[in-house]
């Protein structure tokens, strides 16, 4: 099968010179002309990777980049004509594999597509699989689906992985500030009330489910995964 590739470029003539050379490399295209077109077209396609231009109508590559990295880890390759190391590093910080200035050669591109794939696969075949199974519940962090009592749940990227995180170590109490820590990052500066929030509605999610298993407020530390 094909790897998918996903084009999201406003400039008619590079989107065209791209899908050009990819489809004569054999990957399959899908071509999007602005950020919000893009995103919709990655949701709905789940590409293998994103080549993802900076300077867009609607929403710009930055936006759509992070609005990716909340919902998966597929690799992105951002182009721009900005060269400077601020809009570099601006990139990367928003969750790019890679970046690339424009103008830029077909075989350097190609080959930096190939480098971010074999490096993505690399730590796909070297990471542990991200899947927990309890008592009516299973946590699919690889495919992003909480299943409750044999049916999928939605829960937003957070709620999951607070609750893998929680549920990784059963019976171990974590602090509010450890979660924030572990699951929002070390840089988040926001309230710890958040970790509450959160697992408020992670319960109205799991509520009487099953009694092998729970998420537990610990009274003046924080919380735990308690399982029998």
């Amino acid at each position: 099968m094909a790897i998918s590739v996903l084009i999201v470029e406003d400039d008619p003539n590079i989107r065209e010179l791209l899908q050009l050379y990819l489809e004569k490399g054999g990957y399959a295209v899908t071509l999007a002309s602005d950020g919000g077109q893009g995103l919709d077209k990655f949701r709905a396609i789940k590409p293998n990777l994103v080549l993802l231009d900076v300077m867009m109508p609607v929403m710009d590559g930055w936006a759509v980049c992070k609005a990716i990295r909340e919902e998966s880890n597929v690799p992105v390759i951002m182009l721009t004509a900005k060269g400077e190391t601020d809009d570099k590093v601006m990139g990367l910080r928003t969750g790019a594999d890679d970046y690339v200035t424009k103008p830029f050669e077909m075989k350097e591109l190609l080959a930096r597509i190939e480098a971010v794939l074999r490096r993505t696969d690399r730590v796909a075949e070297e990471a542990p699989a991200r899947r927990l199974t309890f008592d009516k519940l299973v946590i699919d962090m690889d495919s992003f689906e909480l299943l409750v009592d044999g049916k999928k749940v939605d829960a937003p990227p957070k709620e999951m992985e607070l609750l893998f995180y929680l549920a990784s170590s059963p019976n171990r109490v974590y602090t509010r500030n450890q979660l924030l820590d572990e699951v929002w990052g070390f840089d988040y500066f926001g309230d710890s009330r958040t970790v509450d929030v959160h697992v408020k509605r992670l319960r109205e999610k799991l509520e009487n489910i099953s009694d092998k298993w729970s998420v537990k407020t610990v009274w003046g530390v924080g919380y735990k995964f308690e399982a029998l």
